[in-house]
């Protein structure tokens, strides 16, 4: 039985590897193949391609990278009509996966897509798309399963594999230990995300800030890979906060070098996107901070269904961390926003009151609960 999957960053290769890792455990026969990273390369599965492959944001970079990404369908399609697999697996990258899981089912290979589409936050209109494309959604918020009521589609609630994957109690002095940070000044965290075109957006206000807060704090930035460290060494604006002592962590083993830096610091400084819900459940108090090119944000907000871009204040449906976007997205007001934490003790106990809860609420082993669907679609393929 084979079964291909098809993950378009760091963080579906993270959160894909967990749950077929328990399908390999019950299916040791089962062949593994399609697009992924080194947590997905570690099972044996056969990566045609590699997740960075598919990894753009917003419209002025998918239309930069138009020409390759639809050279990587072609293949990708070629190699499953080769492969004729049981199931399908698209780990989020909408854009790409749904395109691809119209065009396979369409040929009798069941597909699951897991993480659904922000059709809640923006793009209403893709739910028509859905329904030709997806046999089982996969929800990783509660919230979610309402909006597919009523249209068809099969959708489940697993939890988020990420609330799984991080402790409700946080060893903060064991990962400082591992990170070799002394912790006699606060610590703060920045993530300015991991792509290119995010670096070339966020990287000026946020190695600004980070080289400013390196005065009286200790400042690390976590890198998701070799790539991206390299990526960030070679940005002019993080030469000058790393000579004022922001100290650069570079990805070592499969363990995210994200989730030791969040563990160790007081406060994070991160772009908008799964990271934010990474430092909400390790129950860091944090400013969002987050730039796109014109063009993006007018047509984002123009199709835009919620106000709030950050998962923690979309989850808990009010502002309860900071949002600096656009025009207000400066070095001094993320430098202001991050010191208002580190100095009102009682906003941060409740912060982290509030985020343990929302870790309850999405814990729910969802690696199990993802392979029982897995097993029982590739048994349904087996049958026809």
């Amino acid at each position: 039985m084979r079964l291909v999957t098809v993950t378009g960053e760091a963080s579906g290769d993270l959160i894909a590897s967990d749950a077929l890792g328990r399908l390999k455990n019950r299916r040791p026969e089962i062949e593994l193949g399609g697009i992924g990273g080194d947590r997905l390369a570690s099972l044996g599965m056969d990566c045609w391609f590699r997740s960075d492959d598919l990894a753009v944001r917003g419209y002025a970079e998918a239309i930069s990278k138009l020409v390759h990404i639809f050279a990587v369908r072609h293949w990708l399609l070629r190699y499953i009509d080769k492969w004729n697999p049981g199931v399908f697996l698209g780990v989020d990258a909408p854009d790409f996966n749904l395109g691809v899981e119209e065009r396979v089912k369409a040929q009798g290979i069941r597909t699951v897509h897991l993480i659904s589409p922000s059709i809640w936050a923006w793009r209403p209109e893709r739910i028509s798309k859905i329904k030709r494309a997806v046999d089982h959604m996969l929800c990783i918020f509660p919230f979610e399963i309402k909006v597919y009521e009523g249209t068809g589609v099969r959708a489940t609630y697993v939890g988020h594999p990420i609330a799984d994957m991080i402790p409700m109690e946080i060893d903060q002095s064991g990962a400082r230990q591992k990170l070799s940070i002394s912790g006699t000044r606060p610590v703060v965290a920045v993530l300015p995300g991991s792509r290119l075109a995010e670096l070339k957006y966020n990287g000026p206000a946020f190695f600004g800030a980070a080289a400013v807060l390196a005065q009286d704090c200790e400042v690390v930035v976590p890198a998701a890979s070799g790539a991206v460290a390299r990526m960030i060494e070679r940005h002019p604006d993080f030469h000058g906060a790393r000579d004022r002592g922001v100290r650069l962590l570079p990805q070592q083993g499969l363990q995210p070098v994200s989730h030791l830096a969040l563990a160790s610091c007081d406060v994070a400084l991160v772009a908008s996107g799964t990271a934010t819900l990474e430092a909400a459940l390790f129950k860091r108090p944090m400013v969002i901070g987050y730039r796109v090119p014109s063009v993006t944000y007018w047509m984002m907000r123009r199709k835009a269904v919620i106000k709030d871009i950050g998962l923690p204040n979309i989850l808990l449906g009010r502002r309860i961390v900071p949002e600096i976007t656009q025009e207000q997205f400066k070095c001094q007001t993320l430098v202001s926003a991050v010191r208002n934490w580190l100095t009102d003790s009682a906003a941060y106990r409740s912060i982290h009151e509030q985020f343990t809860e929302l870790h309850h609420q999405l814990r729910l082993d969802a690696a199990s609960r993802i392979a029982d669907i897995l097993d029982s679609e590739l048994a349904h393929a087996s049958r026809r």
